[in-house]
């Protein structure tokens, strides 16, 4: 998959029902019709020096560090997004077992990484 903006990546995921994505292996109502095989977005982030330093003044008080949590928010959905992407450029209209996982690249460095597999489904009569 090329490389797809932020923008164009939220705008390739407003094509697909969000009730069309799950963690299940079956969509209930729907037959699989063909499997397209495996769909990803991967994102790398890191921390800014200014995020780091008021997440740090967060911790102090503590409770919910809201700026860490907006930034793994952000960064998720953008997987996300880039992944539905992906299964729209190979024909899928839904992706099943949806996952995420994260990796520590380096410190203050994370990929966060969306995948699933694209499929072709049909509503059962």
């Amino acid at each position: 998959m090329d490389s797809t903006t932020e923008t164009g990546a939220g705008a390739q995921a407003s094509l697909l029902d969000p009730g069309m994505v799950t963690t299940a292996f079956t969509l209930d109502g729907y037959r699989i019709v063909r499997t397209l095989g495996l769909v990803r977005g991967i994102v790398v982030r890191s921390r800014s020096l200014i995020g780091t330093l008021g997440a740090t003044l967060q911790t102090i008080v503590g409770g919910n560090i809201t700026l860490y949590t907006h930034l793994c928010e952000q960064t998720r959905e953008h997987a996300y997004n880039l992944m539905i992407g992906h299964a729209i450029e190979m024909g899928g209209n839904a992706v099943i077992g949806v996952r995420y996982d994260a990796t520590d690249i380096m410190q203050g460095v994370t990929e966060v990484l969306c995948y699933g597999t694209a499929v072709e489904v049909v509503r059962e009569s």
